[in-house]
């Protein structure tokens, strides 16, 4: 695994990839990661797509993902949150009916939680019954500020 600290408007992103693809997305700098002598293509692509993200330039990822890990309905719900809107959001329940158990809005909670891509796999767009802001493994003001990004970025783009 080859890991990369970047700065943005969030905070650090610490990224992770291996040779199949993006596999991890943290918040905040990891103390044991080595600055890579040699650029790597692929964490070189994810810096750059974040960084438009960012900028507004962004409204989707095109990146190799790699994701070993997760049980079944974790996969499910991971897979669902790429199918969420930019700039729209859907509440736990709707993401657990989307796949299938209308039962299972906590249980989407903390597959949420787990998403070990968060901002690549959009877990911010997901927000509690009524539109409330709740839950988010970086802490509500980071998802705050994605979700008042997506809005911006997504109201603009309706006017040009």
């Amino acid at each position: 695994m080859r890991w990369s600290v970047i700065d943005s408007p969030i905070g650090d992103l610490c990224l992770a990839v291996d040779d199949t693809g993006l596999c991890c997305v943290r918040f905040g700098a990891v103390d044991d990661v080595e600055p890579l002598t040699v650029p790597d293509p692929l964490l070189t692509e994810t810096h750059e797509q974040l960084k438009a993200y960012f900028a507004g330039e962004r409204t989707t990822f095109d990146l190799p993902l790699s994701v070993p890990a997760g049980s079944t309905f974790e996969r499910a719900v991971w897979q669902q949150l790429t199918r969420i809107p930019y700039g729209e959001m859907q509440t736990y329940g709707d993401v657990a009916k989307a796949v299938g158990d209308p039962g299972a809005a906590r249980a989407v909670g903390v597959a949420c939680n787990r998403n070990p891509l968060p901002v690549v796999v959009p877990c911010h767009r997901v927000v509690g019954a009524g539109g409330k802001m709740v839950g988010f493994g970086g802490g509500i003001p980071r998802k705050r500020h994605l979700l008042e990004l997506e809005a911006r970025v997504a109201f603009e783009n309706l006017w040009t």
